[in-house]
């Protein structure tokens, strides 16, 4: 049976409006200034700037970064927010939505990073449901997908642990901060792949961890 078209109101606009999403251990909140302090020290745990095949951002450039985030969601393009942490309401880092294609119903999840301490925990984990869940609940995707450098074996991992499969690698694909060629991993959730993928995301969240 053939997908349905998009509605007349499916536009960058209304994807990328703003929005706040919440679990119980993490919530996701619409990207401003206001949380540039806790972001800074973010940033500082871990030293995730220094990570050359990532693209965080250096603490004197987090200004521009969240300016240069807000500026693509007025353009339709990017819906960015910041991540807080459950436990202590500080900010634990960024996510967004980008390269937002609302007339095909697909949304990019990506330009993610997380101060070290909060790494592979439960907090990507419910992350990770929250966006994937207003993605296929809400906005009606019928695609979700994830891009990745080649060398960033611990986010290819954490994205292939979420059930998403691996479409392709872009070869030459960008050229890195440092001037390298990156190779692109590219990973998508299909729509009808969404509720088994909920399944294993729901119980990943419920399961005692050590």
């Amino acid at each position: 049976m053939p997908q349905s078209a998009p509605p007349a109101a499916a536009t960058g606009a209304t994807f990328a409006a703003p929005v706040s999403l919440h679990g119980k251990h993490v919530s996701l909140l619409p990207l401003s200034h206001a949380f540039e302090r806790d972001l800074d020290e973010a940033l500082r745990d871990g030293d995730l700037w220094t990570l050359w095949y990532t693209a965080v951002p250096e603490p004197e450039r987090l200004a521009a970064e969240i300016d240069r985030r807000l500026g693509l969601q007025r353009q339709g393009s990017m819906l960015p927010f910041v991540v807080i942490e459950a436990a202590t309401q500080q900010a634990a880092g960024m996510t967004t939505y980008l390269n937002i294609d609302a007339a095909n119903r697909r949304v990019e999840i990506g330009a993610t990073w997380y101060r070290q301490r909060v790494q592979r925990t439960a907090l990507n984990t419910e992350c990770k449901l929250l966006l994937l869940t207003h993605a296929f609940e809400t906005l009606d995707c019928i695609a979700v997908e994830f891009r990745t450098h080649f060398f960033n074996k611990q986010s290819r991992a954490g994205i292939e642990r979420l059930g998403a499969k691996l479409d392709g690698i872009l070869r030459q694909h960008q050229f890195a901060r440092d001037g390298t060629l990156r190779d692109t991993c590219v990973y998508s959730i299909l729509n009808h792949e969404w509720p088994a993928v909920r399944s294993h995301l729901t119980h990943q969240l419920n399961r005692p961890r050590a």
